[in-house]
């Protein structure tokens, strides 16, 4: 089982938009500057679309904790959440110094990241798991009969490839 790219990318919009009024609370709080907080979360729109878009795609070759048929474990879920915070957290703490100009700010914003960034993703992951919209099942069927005389041999076999409703 494997995620379209139209889901991935919805995944990440619907990601980015959370995480971004996430970003702007916590920056808000480490700066005390509305104006501040509002810049790093719209440079982060920016570089986190992409980034995530890339996550995805590397995680959909990952078969770790997919259950044919059923979707992704809990640890599945929780191992993808620490992955992308890493490179979220590195994102994070990046355009907030350039930003703010202040390292301890940056740190600061990124270390809170690591607490609240991850349970919210658990929980995007979760809600995500359950939507059908956009998987792909592969399975093994046979193949399509021989033109010119009807057989079909059973060592030949196709995947086939359904995206569900």
């Amino acid at each position: 089982m494997t995620d379209s790219h139209l889901r991935s990318v919805t995944k990440g919009v619907t990601w980015r938009i959370t995480a971004t009024m996430d970003t702007i609370l916590l920056a808000y709080l480490v700066t005390g500057t509305f104006s501040t907080a509002v810049k790093i979360g719209l440079v982060e729109v920016m570089t986190k679309i992409a980034l995530y878009y890339l996550h995805e795609r590397m995680w959909n070759i990952i078969p770790y904790g997919r259950i044919h048929g059923v979707g992704p474990t809990h640890a599945r879920s929780l191992v993808k959440g620490i992955s992308w915070r890493f490179f979220g957290t590195m994102d994070t703490i990046i355009i907030s110094y350039f930003v703010t100009g202040i390292w301890f700010h940056s740190f600061a914003i990124g270390g809170f990241e690591l607490i609240t960034k991850v349970l919210i993703y658990y929980v995007h992951e979760r809600v995500w798991g359950r939507i059908k919209w956009g998987r792909i099942i592969a399975s093994k069927v046979p193949a399509t009969p021989h033109k010119r005389n009807g057989s079909v041999h059973e060592e030949r076999v196709r995947d086939k490839e359904a995206i569900l409703p």
